[in-house]
């Protein structure tokens, strides 16, 4: 079976990090605009819920100006995506060991803010 790859219009910063100052109504708003556009990504895509069987592996690159200074911050901006995607895969917790999850950036072009999302088979 193939990759199922799309793009989804987001836009991941280093702010949105486990150690920021966020209020905590701004960041509910932020987590729920992020979660939704990966799920009205994902159905425009055409994907439908367990569009792959399991294990499979996600790559998460995240395409920017700019990219963000380690990886621990690039982890947690992509948190709730991340989560969205284990939800849309069909399991109820993103720690489930049948989902490998990488992380990647890539330089994107002047006010470019997107995340590719590719999803492929686990190689056993």
């Amino acid at each position: 079976m193939t990759a199922l790859v799309f793009t989804m219009p987001l836009k991941v910063a280093s702010g949105t990090s486990g150690n920021s100052r966020e209020h905590a109504m701004a960041k509910h708003r932020r987590v729920k605009a992020q979660r939704a556009t990966v799920a009205y990504s994902w159905l425009a895509a055409g994907l439908h819920l367990r569009a792959m069987p399991l294990p499979v592996v996600v790559t998460l690159t995240r395409i920017t100006p700019r990219e963000l200074d380690g990886h621990d911050n690039l982890r947690m901006g992509l948190k709730s995506a991340v989560d969205e995607l284990a939800k849309r895969l069909g399991v109820k917790n993103d720690a489930d060991h049948r989902i490998e999850w990488r992380y990647a950036q890539e330089r994107g072009g002047v006010r470019e803010y997107a995340v590719r999302v590719s999803i492929e088979p686990a190689v056993s």
